[in-house]
């Protein structure tokens, strides 16, 4: 404007002159307070070694600032391209010396590697026509593993005695399917069912048998991996569904004393984890879950059942999380079902799919509503069929919204260790 001005008036362009040579100097005195100067900007990102999958997990991030004057920065943090984020971005003002520390969580949908850039760090002057780039912590990767905060979640709470709360049921045991463990002296209360004679007669009062649950019983996690399991619900497929609930599962029957072993399977087996009881079985467990991948074909329910046979030895739980959508389907592996609960304890889960759910509960207008709720009604009954069917074949059923199927599998396997079935 001023050069616009000195075109008419010398005073103006005389104005304009000292103008640019005041910006220019300003911009070198600017450059050299970032650039030339002792100070500098250090980065760096503090977090967990793994993340847990559908969780959020905590990132923090501290900067500290090395300048002998204050400065203004831009932190561009460059998280793994899964969470499709581009704008990730904080802004703040640093004194001399001061550390920041910033905090956020992500909270990822699927398991496997994922990589963290850099650390992209801006920083201005209170001149501000400048701006100076720092990297830092150019590289990082985090594994993100089957859900392991759900599984504390449930194991706090059984340590507690407050499953009841998240809808875990307490289920009366029946009879005495428990093993012998110790005789000791008759307390007010105790069932005179288990007053042992023999003691009391030596011991001239009164003595009872004391029982304790069977140990060391066999549950096995039995995941199909085929394309059936991909339906997405809430971000997560069935699949990882079922694979953070089989972690549950295997944390909470090790608390029971029993052994927890897996078996992922699509067109072949493709992982076996014997059963066995230890801190770190449970680790091997989470690591195999953690490697499970699917290439969205079809599970083999005979390939399965071989090699059950030839590697389980034992009559054992198993718990297989897979799904049907059709009556057919069903039917088509029903023999090889019959089979593996001829020989083991045998729970199926399947799952109900909850969009079809909520198109049950909104009133037809159309024509064409009416038709897509008649069909819809008939996948429901499908699925009801597909239960009774299982039962009648001496199979336990579990038929489950994702959202529950946790807490259902946890109640399932409490309620066939109380009946002693296992």
């Amino acid at each position: 404007m001023l050069m616009l001005l000195g075109l008419f008036w010398n005073v103006a362009q005389l104005l304009a002159i000292i103008s640019v040579g005041v910006v220019i100097l300003l911009f070198f005195i600017d450059g050299i307070l970032l650039y030339q100067s002792s100070g500098n900007i250090v980065a760096a990102r503090h977090m967990a070694e793994r993340f847990s999958n559908s969780d959020a997990n905590d990132v923090m991030i501290a900067v500290e600032n090395k300048y002998p004057f204050q400065v203004w920065i831009n932190l561009i943090d460059e998280v793994p391209i899964q969470f499709q984020m581009r704008d990730h971005s904080f802004k703040f003002g640093l004194n001399s010396g001061q550390t920041h520390s910033l905090n956020y969580s992500l909270t990822p949908f699927e398991r496997g590697e994922y990589y963290f850039g850099a650390l992209n760090v801006f920083v201005q002057s209170r001149l501000g026509l400048v701006k100076r780039r720092f990297l830092c912590d150019q590289s990082a990767m985090v594994k993100v593993y089957p859900s392991f905060i759900e599984m504390r979640k449930f194991e706090l709470l059984a340590i507690s005695n407050r499953l009841t709360e998240i809808g875990i049921k307490k289920i009366r045991k029946i009879g005495h399917q428990m093993e012998f463990d110790q005789i000791r002296d008759y307390i007010k209360g105790d069932d005179y069912r288990t007053i042992n004679w023999k003691a009391t007669a030596r011991r001239s009062h009164l003595m009872v048998n004391q029982f304790q649950d069977e140990k060391s019983q066999q549950v096995i996690s039995v995941i199909d991996m085929g394309r059936n399991m991909q339906m997405p619900f809430n971000g997560l497929s069935l699949l990882d569904y079922a694979i953070n609930t089989s972690l549950v599962i295997s944390d909470i029957a090790m608390g029971k004393h029993d052994k927890a072993g897996l078996v992922t399977f699509s067109d072949k087996v493709q992982a076996l984890v014997s059963p066995r009881r230890s801190q770190q079985h449970l680790e091997l467990i989470m690591e195999t879950l953690y490697n499970q991948t699917t290439a969205f074909s079809e599970h083999d329910l005979a390939a399965l059942y071989s090699t059950i046979r030839r590697k389980i030895n034992h009559r054992s739980l198993l718990v297989l999380f897979t799904n049907f959508e059709s009556v057919v389907s069903a039917q088509r592996q029903m023999a090889i079902l019959k089979r593996l609960a001829a020989e083991h304890l045998l729970v199926v889960v399947f799952f109900e799919n909850s969009e079809i759910q909520n198109m049950l509960t909104q009133p037809p207008v159309t024509m064409e509503e009416v038709y897509v709720k008649t069909i819809a009604e008939k996948f429901i009954y499908d699925k009801k069929t597909i239960y009774r069917e299982l039962e009648q074949n001496g199979i336990h059923p579990i038929l489950t919204t994702p959202d529950k199927l946790t807490v259902n599998a946890i109640n399932k396997y409490l309620e066939l260790k109380a009946r002693g079935f296992i």
